[in-house]
């Protein structure tokens, strides 16, 4: 060690990626799970609950000698990733860790009064179009942080891209829209948020698509129909033959 800073990223979106200087570092799982733990924490957490919550199927013992050979193999690592102390551990400050990055784009586009113009770019979207380590082996405490952050990045698509509408970048708010109803394609409102785009483009005939698209899921998943919202955007005729009219221009993006 030559005592010059490195950059230490910690990926969790898509899949687990420690690097140093862009240069992959290869971890063993237990210590995998260690890391991703603690960055999901908003405070040092005690030994004992880590080893508690990490190994929750062995005593009390054999969890905390193996939260010692993973904190072993951290360190084997030669860079400084964890902060320990004889009490507590926490994930050490000079990691840039993308989820935390994620979470914060995700805040500041849902609230209306902040501009966001800086953070209406691919890379935001990419963040928020990736599910939290969504291959790793179920377990309660990822389960929980999984369909927290699943939950919030649904909402923060929706918001981007009616922020992108609102900006007239359609092609992009049409992105925008497309991710967030890949990621729940029985969602209303993220169908209703790109069908906002389409029209504001003036591109009915994709709005009318995918408004069919979404009556369709519906129907077949849920025995449901389109809410009046929805209807509202692409007008319906009362005949029940469930065939919408010719789309009419909307007032609103």
């Amino acid at each position: 060690m030559n005592g010059q800073a490195h950059l230490i990223t910690l990926r969790l979106l898509k899949g687990f990626t420690l690097a140093v200087d862009h240069t992959r570092i290869p971890v063993c799982s237990s210590t995998q799970r260690l890391l991703a733990f603690l960055a999901l924490q908003d405070m040092p957490r005690s030994r004992a609950y880590v080893a508690g919550i990490l190994w929750p199927d062995v005593t009390s013992s054999r969890a905390s000698a193996n939260l010692r050979s993973s904190l072993w193999r951290a360190a084997r690592t030669g860079h400084p990733i964890i902060d320990a102390s004889a009490r507590e551990l926490a994930l050490s400050g000079d990691i840039a860790v993308d989820l935390h990055e994620a979470v914060a784009d995700a805040h500041r586009l849902l609230d209306t009064s902040r501009p966001c113009d800086d953070i209406l770019t691919m890379q935001t979207l990419s963040n928020l179009s990736a599910d939290l380590l969504p291959e790793w082996p179920e377990n309660d405490w990822m389960l929980i942080e999984q369909e927290q952050y699943h939950q919030l990045r649904l909402y923060a698509l929706e918001a981007m891209t009616e922020r992108l509408t609102s900006a007239q970048r359609y092609g992009e708010a049409v992105a925008a829209g497309l991710a967030a109803v890949r990621t729940e394609p029985l969602r209303e409102s993220a169908h209703r948020v790109l069908i906002k785009a389409h029209l504001a483009a003036g591109n009915r005939g994709a709005a009318l698509r995918q408004y069919e698209q979404c009556r369709r899921i519906l129907r077949e998943e849920l025995g449901l129909e389109p809410s009046s919202a929805l209807r509202a955007l692409v007008p319906v005729p009362g005949t029940g033959h469930g065939e919408p009219s010719r789309l009419q221009p909307s007032s609103t993006a």
